[in-house]
Order: structure tokens, then C-alpha cells, then sequence
């Protein structure tokens, strides 16, 4: 047997712990996997910024990518990468690149999902160019913003068209605090988007490959307690229904990692903001469910790079749309959907692999997870983010929430 080692590439920004973690977990569990007639190794390696031979060969097998939604020149090396080498990273950067919201609202809009009725407004404000000023006298028509507000009923919620991280969102509750709202806008493109009150439930459903958490979600909390720890709060058709829907919008845009945010009103879950392609991983974030996002990437990224994955260069909607011009319930287009999408992430391989050679992950990482490595990464994270009198605080805190999911992953583990 040959023995080959597939390196694993972390293409970084601001990220602090999830990578000391997975790094120290991937080498905890020291893989050395027979696939094939060859022994297949693995190592983790922070990628570097710098100029690139356009023509130099890739060093890695899989990327994890955090930094191309915003970083140009590591967005262009791994957009030659994927050209010249069929490097395989998640997510994919032309999707991030061009996906905004607006683009998601009108995918899924096509294929039938129950989203509230959203409008697109021009920008309050414009940026000044040579053709900005004839464009609009031509082209642009007045328009009356109280009398949309009032067609899509109140309370709505005005957001950026391209947004993310809640940033420009403002709930609107009159036509006085909708006008006030837009004329501070400025030059931002918004969506109006109907309000779905009451609602019964807001659940962050986290995909990342084939893999799936449900969160009880509170958007008022501060950031550290925005994710509830509370676990089995959802049946087992609404938790499977979110699935589904996260599954869906993920294969259908080339996006191995995000986020789909859902309201639960009148017995429906209503996606509101699911162009997340960059979600939350930090432990000041997700704490209780930190452990799980970093066994979630070392299952994916294994298999990735141990079946040599090779990037999807076409979406192919046209599968999708097929089925939505059909006139049938939209529960059996979902679950037409669910099926090209389980294809698209090869998800009975998957599974197979990481019964065949992953089993050991949950145990290795509930002993990894107790260890002062860990106390030490959220430390690192804590520093970065709190004043210096909040530091001991919020690292016992984070730390006592990943010793709370240890106590509550000991019951499962027991069990299997």
C-alpha cells in the first residue's frame, strides 16, 4: 500500500478558536485510513496571503474557506485554484461572490417556499457618477413608499438587499417609522420585507455538508446568548421539515456551510435570511454548540479530501424548476428537491464513510473537549473580543456551556 497525505487547507481571517480546535482534534485523532489499495494521512495547514504564480500548482486537497466573501486576493487564488486544479473548497466562491439575499428570496420564491412577501426599493441616496444623474431623470419613477408599506401591512422589516450580520435591519411598525427609516438609509439598496408576527418559534437550522443542527434562536439576546442551549424542543417533522429546507437552499447554491433562519407562525416555518454562507463558528457565539460545528468540518473535510471531491461547476436549476412548474403540493416538490439534493452531497456515501472510518470522532472529541487546549482557545477568542475585566468572566462562562454539551453528549454516548 502507498500512503498519502491529503492537506487540508485553512483559508483564515479574524478566526481564533474553531481552528486551534480542529487542528488539535484532527491530530488527536491521528487517521490513517485504508481507502482503496492506498493509507491515507491527513494535515491542516493556515493558508498564507501572498502573490501567486497563476500557474503554480495547489498545495492542498480541500479548502475551508472564512475569508473570501470579503478578501479579494484569497478569493481569486482559490477561484484559480479551482480552475487549475480542481481544489475542492466550501463554500464555493462564485455562489458567495453573487448570491445575496435578493438572488435567494427569488430562487426560493421560484421553487415554491412560503417566504414573506418581500419588495426591492431604490437607494434613498446614490453614490454620484457621470450617468447617475440622466439615468434617473429618464428612467427612475416616483414612487409612493407609504403606500407600498401599507399594501404589505405593518409590522415589516426594512434590510439591506445584500446584507448580513443583522446590519441595516430596522423593524418598522407605522408608515412615520418606515419613512423615517428610509430617508436615514442612504445609499443601501433594501428589501421591505413582511413582518411574520405572531410567531410561535425562530430556529437557526446551521448545514454544514450533509450535516444539520437545529437552534432555538433569539435575535434580541446579546450575541453570546443568541443561541439557546435548549435541546428536543422541536417534533420530529418540524426538525425534519427545517432540514429539508436548509438542505435544499444549500444544494441548490453550491453552499457546503450556512445558515437558514425560519419563523414558525399558524403551524408553517417561514425562512426569512438564509444567505449565511459564512456562518457564525466562533465559541463567543455558539458555545454549548461550538463542539459540534468543529466535528461537523473535520467529518466533511475528511471525506472531501480522503474521496478526492472534486467542485460542482454546475448548479443545474433547471432540475429544480422542472419540479416546480409542476402543479402538485408543494410538501411532494420538497421532497423532489430534498432527493437531487441528497444526490448533490452524496450523502449515503457519506455516512458510510464516517461509520467506516470516523466512528471514534464523538468519543475522542467528548475527552478533547475537557482539556485546558480547549479553556485555552476560548480564552484567546475572549481576549480579543472583551474588555480586559470581562476576560475570566466570559471564558468560564463559554467554557462551563461546552461542559454542559459534554454532560448532555455523555447520555448519547452512553446509548449508542
Amino acid at each position: 500500500m502507498t500512503q498519502l497525505t491529503r492537506r487540508i487547507g485553512l483559508s483564515l481571517g479574524a478566526d481564533i478558536c474553531w481552528p486551534i480546535c480542529y487542528e488539535a482534534l484532527l491530530k488527536e485523532l491521528d487517521l490513517a485510513l485504508p481507502i482503496g489499495e492506498d493509507t491515507v494521512t491527513f494535515e491542516a495547514e493556515r493558508v498564507s496571503i501572498e502573490p501567486f504564480d497563476l500557474m503554480r500548482p495547489c498545495e492542498y486537497d480541500v479548502v475551508i474557506d472564512r475569508l473570501t466573501h470579503w478578501y479579494h486576493t484569497s478569493r481569486e487564488w482559490i477561484k484559480k485554484s479551482i480552475l487549475t486544479d480542481d481544489l475542492y473548497v466550501f463554500n464555493n466562491p462564485w455562489s458567495l461572490q453573487s448570491m445575496e439575499k435578493q438572488t435567494t428570496y427569488c430562487a426560493m420564491l421560484r421553487l415554491g417556499f412560503p417566504i414573506p412577501r418581500t419588495w426591492l426599493i431604490p437607494p434613498k441616496a446614490y453614490a454620484e457618477s457621470a450617468d447617475l444623474e440622466p439615468t434617473l431623470r429618464r428612467y427612475a419613477k416616483l414612487f409612493d413608499l407609504g403606500e407600498i408599506g401599507d399594501d404589505i401591512g405593518y409590522p415589516l422589516y426594512m434590510k439591506p438587499y445584500d446584507g448580513g450580520a443583522w446590519v441595516g435591519v430596522t423593524a418598522i411598525k407605522d408608515r412615520e417609522a418606515l419613512l423615517k427609516a428610509y430617508n436615514e438609509s442612504g445609499v443601501r439598496v433594501m428589501h421591505l420585507q413582511e413582518g411574520i408576527v405572531p410567531f410561535d418559534g425562530f430556529v437557526r437550522c446551521v448545514g454544514l455538508g450533509p450535516q444539520w443542527r437545529c437552534v432555538n434562536y433569539d435575535p434580541d439576546a446579546p450575541l453570546h446568548d443568541r443561541y439557546q442551549m435548549d435541546v428536543d424542543f422541536l417534533s420530529a417533522s418540524e426538525e425534519q421539515r427545517l432540514i429539508d429546507m436548509t438542505m435544499v437552499i444549500n444544494a441548490f447554491f453550491g453552499w457546503d456551510f450556512n445558515s437558514c433562519e425560519s419563523l414558525l407562525s399558524k403551524g408553517e416555518w417561514h425562512p426569512i435570511d438564509f444567505a449565511n454562507a459564512c456562518p457564525d463558528s466562533q465559541v463567543t457565539s455558539l458555545h454549548f454548540h461550538f463542539p459540534w460545528l468543529i466535528k461537523a468540518n473535520l467529518r466533511w473535510s475528511i471525506y472531501c479530501a480522503a474521496t478526492k471531491r472534486r467542485p460542482n461547476t454546475n448548479l443545474n436549476w433547471r432540475e429544480y424548476f422542472d419540479i416546480a412548474d409542476q402543479d402538485i403540493p408543494f410538501d411532494e416538490k420538497l421532497a423532489a428537491y430534498v432527493e437531487i439534493s441528497r444526490k448533490r452531497f452524496d450523502v449515503e456515501d457519506f455516512e458510510a464513510f464516517c461509520a467506516q472510518h470516523l466512528g471514534h470522532l464523538d468519543e475522542v472529541a467528548h475527552h478533547y473537549f475537557a482539556t485546558e487546549g480547549v479553556r485555552n482557545a476560548i480564552r484567546e477568542k475572549v481576549e480579543a473580543l472583551y474588555p480586559k475585566h470581562e476576560v475570566e468572566e466570559f471564558t468560564e462562562l463559554f467554557w462551563d456551556r461546552i461542559q454542559h454539551w459534554r454532560d448532555v453528549e455523555s447520555g448519547a454516548l452512553s446509548k449508542s
